[in-house]
C-alpha cells in the first residue's frame, strides 16, 4: 500500500511542477511585466519646489503633457541644429540661465519646467519665460535676474521658428540626436536608447511639423524682436481660425510682455480691465488664458501648481530703482506735483498706490492715438470663441470682451518695463515725453544694460555681451510710436519739468 501511494505521488509531481511553471509563465510574469510597465510608463510626476520663487522659475503649469520635449532632445537640439539660432544655445534667444556653484550654466533656463510623464522626462516653458529678465548697471557688470518683469531679452518668435526649422531638418533624427545625447553625457539605458528615445524623436518631429503648419502665419509676419509676442493671433490657432483668410489688418500685432507685480491691487478693491486692450476683468481668467501659451489645454492644465504662481504674483513687488542707481530726492520731489497733474488720474498716485479715476479703465483709441494693430488683432469673433473655453468646467471663461481702446496701466516698477507703449515702440520714459516726431524712428531692443538717465535700456548700440540685438523699425506694421502726445500727456512740458517728472517716476 505504501509503495502504491509513493508511485502516485511520483506520478502527480511532474504535473504539479508543470502547473506551477505554467502559472508563473501565464500569470505571474505577465503581472510583473504589467506592474513594471505601469511603473516605467504610467507616472505623471512634475518636479516640485518648496520655495514659491523657485516654483515660479521652474514649476510646472501642465504644458509638458502635450507640448513637452523629452529632456535630452531639448538639451541637445541647439547643438544638432545650431544654424537656426542667432548664436550659441538658448542663451542666444535671450533665455535666462542661472549659474551653478562652479560658474557653469544650469541645465535648464529660467522659465522652463520638468515633468516625468509616460516614462520620459519632459521639458517645456512656464510663466517665467515671459516674465523674467536681467538688468546690468554697466556693460562690464554681471546681470541681476529680476522675477516678474517683462522678458525684455527673450525672442519668442525666434524660439518658435528654431524648433520649426529644426524639425524640418534631416538632422532631427535618431541618427544625429542619439550620438549628441551620448556626447553630452546622457547615459540612456538600453530601453531608452533603442526604443523610447527613437520613438520620441519621431513623435516630436511629427508633432512640431504639425504645429509649424498651423503656425505658418508667424513666419510671414515682420520680426517681433525680443520682449514681444503676438498673443491673440496665436490664440486663434486654438479655435482653428482660417489664418490665411483673416483680415490682413489683424496681423503684425505684437505687444510687449507685461509685468506681473502687485496683482492683488489689480483685483481689489475693484477689478481693473486687464491685457493691453482691457479685454478681461478677472485676474484668474487672465492667468488661465495666459497658461495656453505654456502649452496647457483644458484637460491638462495643472491648476494646483498654477494657483501657487497666482498666490505669489498677488503680493510680489518690483525691486526699487535705488537698489541699482541713486535717485535725486530733491529733483524727484519737484517732479511729484507734475506727475499728479499729468499722470496720476490714469496711472495711479504712485507705484504702490493705484488710486485714480481712470486707472485700469480703457481709453478710446481716438483719444490715446497709439498704434491700433494690437487692438484690431483682438476681434469680436475671437471673444465669442473664448467664451467656449473650459465649457463644462466651473471656471469656464465668461469675461472676455471686445474693447475699442487701450487700458490705463498702473506704473509699479515702471522703470523695468521699458520699452514703452503697448508695442514697446519708445525706448525710454524720457523719450516717451517727447512728441512722436522727436521719438527715435529706430532703436535696438534686447540689451539688458540700463540707462538711468533716460530710464530705459541702452538702445543706441548694435552689439553687447548678450544675445544679438534687434533693430526696431517704427515704420513697420504694428510698430508705430505715435500717440500718448499733447498737453494732457506731458509732451509739451519744459525740459526741466520732464527731467523732474522722470526722476519722480524712478521711485516707482
Amino acid at each position: 500500500m505504501n509503495e502504491l501511494n509513493g508511485q502516485q505521488k511520483i506520478a502527480k509531481s511532474p504535473w504539479k511542477r508543470r502547473f506551477i511553471i505554467l502559472f508563473i509563465l501565464t500569470v505571474v510574469l505577465p503581472m510583473l511585466a504589467v506592474v513594471w510597465l505601469v511603473q516605467r510608463f504610467g507616472g505623471d510626476v512634475p518636479v516640485d519646489y518648496a520655495s514659491p520663487t523657485e516654483h515660479f522659475k521652474y514649476g510646472s503649469t501642465g504644458g509638458e503633457h502635450e507640448m513637452g520635449f523629452p529632456y535630452w532632445i531639448w538639451r541637445v537640439l541647439p547643438d544638432v541644429c545650431p544654424q537656426y539660432l542667432p548664436g550659441k544655445g538658448y542663451q542666444s534667444l535671450g533665455m535666462v540661465f542661472e549659474k551653478n556653484a562652479d560658474g557653469s550654466d544650469r541645465d535648464l533656463p529660467v522659465g522652463t519646467s520638468q515633468r516625468r510623464y509616460q516614462g520620459i522626462d519632459r521639458v517645456f516653458v512656464n510663466c517665467a519665460v515671459c516674465h523674467t529678465s536681467t538688468v546690468r548697471t554697466a556693460a562690464d557688470q554681471p546681470p541681476t535676474i529680476v522675477l516678474g518683469m517683462p522678458a525684455a531679452t527673450f525672442n519668442m518668435k525666434g524660439f518658435e521658428e528654431f524648433f520649426f526649422h529644426c524639425a524640418a531638418d534631416p538632422k532631427f533624427s535618431k541618427e544625429f540626436i542619439l550620438p549628441e545625447i551620448e556626447r553630452q553625457g546622457g547615459q540612456l539605458d538600453l530601453l531608452d536608447r533603442y526604443v523610447v528615445y527613437p520613438v520620441a524623436i519621431a513623435i516630436m518631429r511629427d508633432r512640431v511639423l504639425a504645429l509649424a503648419g498651423r503656425f505658418d502665419w508667424v513666419s510671414r509676419q515682420h520680426a517681433w524682436g525680443p520682449g514681444r509676442v503676438d498673443t491673440f493671433n496665436s490664440a486663434k490657432v486654438i479655435f482653428n481660425f482660417p489664418m490665411a483668410h483673416l483680415d490682413p489688418d489683424e496681423f503684425d500685432a505684437p505687444a510687449d510682455f507685461p509685468s506681473l507685480w502687485r496683482q492683488r491691487q489689480r483685483k481689489e478693491p475693484q477689478e481693473m480691465q486687464l491685457h493691453w486692450d482691457g479685454n478681461n476683468t478677472t485676474v484668474e481668467e487672465r492667468n488661465k488664458s495666459a497658461a495656453f501659451g505654456t502649452g496647457t489645454t483644458p484637460p491638462t492644465i495643472d491648476l494646483e501648481r498654477i494657483s501657487r504662481v497666482e498666490d505669489w504674483i498677488l503680493e510680489v513687488t518690483p525691486p526699487s530703482f535705488s537698489q541699482f542707481f541713486p535717485v535725486d530726492a530733491e529733483l524727484a520731489q519737484r517732479g511729484a506735483p507734475i506727475y499728479k497733474a499729468y499722470c496720476a488720474n490714469c496711472h495711479g498716485a504712485s507705484g504702490s498706490d493705484f488710486s485714480g479715476e481712470l486707472v485700469g479703465k480703457v481709453t478710446p483709441l481716438a483719444e490715446i492715438g497709439t498704434d491700433r494693430r494690437r487692438l484690431d488683432s483682438y476681434t469680436y469673433t475671437l471673444a465669442v470663441n473664448q467664451a467656449t473655453l473650459y465649457a463644462g468646467y466651473p471656471w469656464r471663461f465668461t469675461h472676455f470682451r471686445k474693447t475699442h481702446g487701450y487700458a490705463n496701466m498702473p506704473l509699479d516698477g515702471v522703470w523695468l518695463r521699458a520699452p514703452y507703449l503697448h508695442n514697446g515702440s519708445v525706448p525710454s520714459l524720457r523719450e516717451l515725453l517727447e512728441p512722436a516726431a522727436a521719438r527715435p524712428a529706430s532703436f535696438y531692443r534686447g540689451n539688458d544694460v540700463y540707462d538711468p538717465l533716460k530710464v530705459g535700456f541702452v538702445s543706441d548700440q548694435a552689439q553687447g555681451n548678450g544675445p544679438p540685438f534687434f533693430l526696431f523699425d517704427t515704420t513697420a506694421p504694428g510698430n508705430g510710436n505715435g500717440g500718448h502726445t499733447g498737453k494732457a500727456y506731458g509732451t509739451e512740458l519744459s525740459a526741466d519739468e520732464k527731467t523732474a517728472l522722470v526722476e519722480f517716476m524712478k521711485t516707482f
